[in-house]
């Protein structure tokens, strides 16, 4: 029984390591894409609901400027 602790955290690590690689790259692709949309707008600005304004402001102060300014 105490032996299979050992497997268990060992699949455990590998489900998490695969689940964060999977985010990751999830991610990757929604900046990319972020990238490709802002380099076809061409400097015009988006136009925005105040809806749509204040769900963007409540996302991106849970990251913080720092991660914002890297994404940009």
């Amino acid at each position: 029984m105490m032996a299979d602790i050992p497997r268990v955290r060992i699949l455990l690590l590998t489900l998490g390591g695969w689940i964060g690689r999977h985010h990751q790259d999830m991610i990757e692709v929604l900046i990319e894409e972020s990238r490709v949309l802002k380099e076809q707008q061409r400097g015009s600005r988006l136009q925005l609901t105040d809806d749509q304004r204040r769900g963007l402001t409540a996302k991106s102060k849970m990251l913080g400027r720092s991660v914002l300014v890297a994404v940009a």
